[in-house]
């Protein structure tokens, strides 16, 4: 595909998700390719948070659990997502970090099933996955971790398997899970299946109830918008909920928190995964990035997803012949991100960063590009890979300050 800028400038002006652009507060001189790391700032949230702090803590104070909708905060927000991921409203809600959540329903599903000794991962999942996996599996009564690769999980699935823990879209490559498939080929054999969707929420089109998803969890601060840190999201099956009980019993996940009992009695439904006191400030902030999705559809967001997709690999094939793709062309198999490996990708990374083209690295040797449909544009791809070619060919990357690395990669 040759394309030059005023082509991606027409792109753009045909683009039907361009307005969308306007609700995120974006730097200007910034080409941001890092929002499947960090999503943007919604122009709503510092507006939002401004009220949080000022009006609903300053002024109503604690009178805001009940004036402002505080205590409804975790299964709101968590219904306003569910609607993303193709889930019932009552079947998601907002709570903790994904690495407390994955821990919650690996040890409450597992627990389901003693008599089957196997949880199964996939090797070069994202570690948080795998550390908590195997944190679990040393708590589970005859459970054990296995990890296998990617290509051999659906085959290993067996009568020994209790639960199979998967990322649905790859942190670094990109590639994507059949959820249906992979699903139904676990509820045949028996197991059940946790789905990461940490790098699918907000990027790809989910349908958690058609394709039988029973478990998943989520990361708010990446794909919808949430703020660093932002509080995760963990999804159950209606059908599953009351079969559950989280193995961190704190008194928001309690029938009757404010009745102040000795004894735990599980919240009716999906409440019983809340645990401590909800961070209200950072719900809010949450809530302001799920709402910019208002009115636009995912199937709107993928289609453009691919296309800036294409756009990019083409792109870069034709003038980065140094850097190799490999996150799949193939848009039904990967997420709305593009990867490249380079053996200096790190410095690669940090002189684009330089030069105001801000992607990521992940070791050993990738760079990673997210595409974000509702404020990316087809002008930033082009001036992004023209910028790295740039880049590439004059060896500017090879400046001693790019290799030295900080604390965050």
């Amino acid at each position: 595909m040759t394309i030059d800028l005023a082509r991606a400038r027409a792109l753009d002006a045909e683009d039907p998700l361009r307005a969308c652009r306007d609700r995120f507060l974006l730097p200007d001189g910034i080409i941001y390719l890092d929002g499947n790391s960090l999503g943007a700032l919604p122009a709503a949230t510092p507006e939002r948070q401004r009220r949080a702090v000022e009006q609903e803590w300053g002024t109503s104070l604690i009178r805001s659990w009940n004036d402002h909708g505080w205590i409804e905060a975790p299964q709101r927000v968590g219904a306003k997502i569910a609607a993303l991921i193709g889930a019932q409203p009552h079947e998601v809600i907002v709570a903790d970090s994904v690495s407390v959540n994955l821990f919650k329903l690996i040890v409450a599903a597992a627990s389901l099933t003693p008599e089957r000794p196997t949880l199964l991962s996939e090797a070069g999942n994202f570690h948080t996955d795998l550390h908590i996996a195997s944190g679990a599996a040393e708590l589970v009564p005859n459970l054990g971790l296995e990890i296998a690769e990617r290509e051999a999980i659906e085959a290993r699935i067996g009568a020994d398997t209790n639960l199979l823990l998967l990322t649905h879209v790859h942190f670094k490559a990109g590639f994507r899970f059949d959820m249906a498939s992979v699903t139904a080929r676990a509820k045949a054999a028996g197991a059940r299946t946790l789905w990461d969707l940490s790098h699918s929420a907000g990027a790809v089109p989910l349908h958690l109830n058609r394709d039988g998803a029973e478990l998943a969890v989520g990361c708010g601060y990446k794909y919808l918008n949430g703020g660093p840190g932002a509080p995760a999201f963990l999804y159950v099956a209606e059908h599953l909920q009351e079969q559950l009980v989280s193995p961190l019993r704190g008194w928001m996940g309690h029938a009757a928190p404010f009745a102040f009992t000795d004894d735990y009695v599980p919240a009716p439904g999906i409440a019983r995964f809340l645990a401590g006191t909800p961070p209200i400030l950072a719900m809010a902030a949450l809530e302001s990035g799920v709402d910019a999705f208002d009115g636009i559809t995912m199937d709107a967001i993928w289609a453009k997803s691919v296309a800036l997709f294409d756009l990019f690999a083409s792109l870069v094939a034709e003038t980065c012949p140094a850097l190799a793709c490999i996150s799949p062309a193939d848009a039904e198999r990967r997420g709305s991100h593009i990867s490249f490996r380079h053996p200096h990708a790190f410095e690669i990374c940090q002189a684009l960063i330089a030069e105001g083209v801000i992607g990521d690295f992940r070791a050993p040797d990738v760079v990673r590009f997210g595409l974000t449909p509702l404020y990316l544009g087809f002008e930033d791809v082009f001036r992004a890979v023209a910028i790295m070619a740039d880049i590439l060919d004059t060896g500017r990357w090879r400046d001693p300050r790019f290799a030295v690395r900080g604390k965050v990669t």
